[in-house]
């Protein structure tokens, strides 16, 4: 081979080199120009810009990486629209809550202070003007107790201790209570020791919450309360035989200020379940509800016995 020929082949190969690199550097330039559109694009607030690439571009890294920021921002500003919501849709509910009692109790103490009514019938007044202070209190209490929970301020205080005396401990104060409302009920609680790690505040206000709802809202009777345990955990079911809950509210008792009976507002809140239900995921626990119309509804709870 010729030194010239040599010399035209390396020439043709320099050519085909520097045209390659020619339609690569126009190929950069164009991608570097649509990303440059569509960071303009998606800072103007246009979070469903998308960008093409092909596989082998030079760029595709940047364009994935810049898709991926544009659906991250997406999905954080759908779901900061959703708690705006969710948001708005709690104070309207806690607005509701404390403002019909707060306007009757300033009604019924406006007619004491002014001589409206006398005798027995003011004494009415100051146990009515009492009932509804006392749930205006309950009601800010367990408001306050559900904040701490959302927030993750909550502290908890885990200790090793038998479950089934403090449960006895527990169910002990209510038995006054269901007697004088009338309730029967019925406690099965193993006299073996039980040893696990609890809260003994979070585990008690989950056991009254529970049973404060059946006595105030199944309009039943009677509860059962009972508790059975193995190696791993132990189940916890309370159950009451009241008027149930329909399938359709069911999925939704756990949800914070959701109340079944909207007639019932002046009676509960609904934040007990859902403080309930955080109180047993603190515990590393579950709790299911089951509810047969006009015959009950039962509560399980199940606990780890490791925590």
């Amino acid at each position: 081979m010729s030194f010239n020929l040599f010399l035209l082949i390396m020439l043709c190969i320099a050519l085909l080199v520097i045209l390659f690199l020619f339609t690569k550097l126009g190929r950069v330039r164009e991608q570097l120009s649509v990303i440059e559109e569509a960071l303009e694009d998606i800072k103007s607030g246009n979070l469903n810009r998308r960008m093409l690439t092909k596989k082998n571009d030079m760029t595709g890294k940047i364009c994935y990486g810049i898709n991926e920021i544009a659906m991250n921002s997406q999905t954080q500003l759908i779901r900061q629209k959703q708690s705006e919501q969710a948001y708005k849709r709690l104070m309207t509910s806690i607005s509701h809550d404390v403002k019909t009692p707060l306007a009757s109790l300033v009604g019924y103490l406006e007619a004491i202070e002014c001589k409206i009514v006398a005798g027995e019938e003011k004494d009415e007044y100051v146990h009515v003007a009492f009932e509804k202070a006392r749930y205006l209190k309950h009601f800010v209490e367990n408001l306050f107790e559900w904040v701490k929970l959302d927030s993750g301020e909550q502290i908890f205080r885990f200790e090793v201790l038998d479950l089934n005396e403090v449960s006895r401990n527990i169910i002990a104060d209510w038995i006054s209570v269901l007697e004088n409302s009338n309730f029967e009920y019925e406690f099965d609680i193993p006299e073996t020791e039980y040893p696990m790690r609890i809260d003994v505040n979070a585990y008690s206000r989950t056991l009254n919450n529970l049973l404060q709802n059946a006595l105030i809202h199944s309009k039943g009777n009677k509860v059962i309360f009972r508790i059975s345990e193995n190696d791993r955990q132990a189940r916890i079911i309370l159950e009451d035989n009241g008027k149930g809950i329909s399938p359709g509210h069911l999925p939704h008792i756990f949800e914070r200020m959701y109340q079944c009976d909207q007639s019932r507002s002046a009676k509960g809140n609904g934040l007990g379940l859902s403080i309930v239900k955080e109180l047993v995921a603190a515990h590393k626990g579950t709790i299911t509800a089951e509810s047969t119309p006009d015959k009950g509804t039962i509560f399980t709870i199940l606990l780890p016995k490791s925590l």
